[in-house]
């Protein structure tokens, strides 16, 4: 399971519909849902 900081909850949390994505740039990275806020969260790289 990926986790990714909540800017919301301040604190890491397991990504919650987790999916890769590719940036601008090329780079790989994940964005889901923070499970306990909702807020949407992002990562940068591999999972």
């Amino acid at each position: 399971m990926a986790t990714a900081y909540c800017m919301k909850c301040r604190k890491k949390v397991d990504i919650r519909n987790a999916r890769q994505i590719t940036l601008k740039n090329g780079r790989p990275a994940t964005e889901g849902v923070c499970p306990s806020c909702g807020t949407k969260v992002f990562r940068i790289g591999k999972a």
